[in-house]
């Protein structure tokens, strides 16, 4: 007889991004995001004072990692700019990265920037009340580009798994997002390096098919 989970509800905290009833956390200091920004200077000036400080965390609720389950929690972001570049996530890729992704705008107003594996870029505006879709095989990664707290709720298959070092393999995200006049703008990443055929094939191959 199939043993059923009992259901669960978890209220979120909006001023804190708690989540009540998470069975795990983490937490992303200024310090642990050394080599993200485009303007290594101004991330050095700004390790004195910001190092310890979190610069983004997450709580979840992970009842299984198994096949036809879910994952969810909610990710609070602080605001903030590295030189002009706004504040952001590491950004991932599933590791079974036919699986998608769900986020929900619940304060704040953010962005999400996702990237084909062939290097075509999409941005999405994250404000309250907006749900994103993430289909499946986008690499994706969240921007706070408000002057407030950044909270979604976000929600994935939980066999997905994620692989975060595909942003670094290709010396970041093709694009990024800095500050222009009233408002952000998207600007080329000169140190973006395409990935290669087999990686791109491999990726698609885990479903089989290749997207038209």
């Amino acid at each position: 007889m199939t043993r059923l989970f009992e259901p669960i509800g978890c209220k979120v905290d909006l001023p804190t991004g708690a989540m009540a009833n998470a069975t795990g956390s983490y937490q992303k200091r200024f310090r642990d995001l050394d080599g993200l920004y485009a303007d290594a200077a101004a991330f050095e000036a700004m390790r004195a004072t910001w190092g310890e400080r979190i610069a983004y965390e997450v709580s979840e609720f992970r009842p299984t990692e198994q096949s036809g389950d879910l994952i969810f929690g909610v990710t609070h972001m602080a605001p903030g700019k590295v030189g002009v570049e706004y504040f952001m996530t590491r950004g991932h890729i599933h590791r079974r990265a036919d699986r998608p992704e769900i986020y929900y705008g619940q304060k704040g107003h953010g962005l999400m920037l996702m990237e084909s594996p062939e290097g075509e870029v999409r941005i999405l505006p994250i404000d309250a009340q907006t749900v994103c879709y993430v289909p499946p095989f986008w690499i994706h990664r969240s921007i706070n580009v408000g002057d407030d707290d950044l909270v979604m709720l976000f929600c994935y298959p939980a066999d997905s798994g994620q692989d975060y070092e595909i942003i670094a393999r290709s010396g970041g995200m093709r694009s990024r997002v800095v500050a222009g006049d009233g408002g952000w703008r998207q600007v080329d990443n000169p140190d973006w390096r395409p990935r290669d055929a087999k990686l791109i094939s491999a990726l698609y191959g885990q479903s089989g098919t290749v997207p038209a």
